[in-house]
């Protein structure tokens, strides 16, 4: 119990010396990754069953070769393809929303620095740190947050892509 305690208390610390923009890329990280992880979910369980469904269903057609074949296939494909690209516009979006609040971070921490300056001249380094320093860390937390969403998303992409050209492949190994 008290390692949560401490836990809790040290990403207080971290959300206070980062500024009320730490706080929203850390909500917006953590949608991003429940997004995520339901993609992952949905390949290795929900996507398999769908395939198999689907191929069950193109096994059962007495006519695999005709024009009305060929579409009813592709009509197949394109509803698996759907579902396997379900969210990823929207992670995309999220990935690129991360650095832009960064860069919002960064401007407020500056605007606190300037303010500092302004009112107690130059020589109080101590203010003046505190705002570099709400003016670093959301930065650094967008692009941690970016940079994990664009590995994640390229893998989500290359793995749906791979799924919809296998199925294609055993449609089509069906068909002859």
């Amino acid at each position: 119990m008290m390692f949560f305690i401490d836990f809790y208390s040290a990403i207080q610390d971290f959300v206070e010396t980062g500024g009320q923009v730490l706080l929203v890329i850390g909500i917006l990280i953590f949608i991003m990754w429940l997004m995520i992880l339901e993609r992952i979910f949905y390949y290795s369980r929900g996507h398999q069953s769908e395939k198999r469904r689907v191929l069950d269903t193109w096994q059962q057609r007495a006519d695999k070769s005709s024009w009305n074949a060929e579409q009813i296939r592709q009509a197949m494909i394109s509803r698996v393809t759907l579902a396997l690209g379900g969210r990823l516009p929207v992670l995309q979006a999220l990935v690129a929303l991360c650095p832009l609040l960064g860069l919002m971070g960064t401007v407020t921490g500056m605007i606190e620095v300037f303010d500092v300056m302004a009112v107690a001249g130059t020589g109080n380094a101590r203010s003046m740190a505190a705002g570099v320093s709400k003016a670093t860390i959301p930065t650094m937390a967008g692009m941690v947050g970016a940079l994990s969403g664009v590995f994640a998303t390229t893998w989500l992409q290359r793995t749906a892509k791979r799924e919809r050209l296998k199925l294609e492949d055993r449609m089509l190994m069906e068909h002859h």
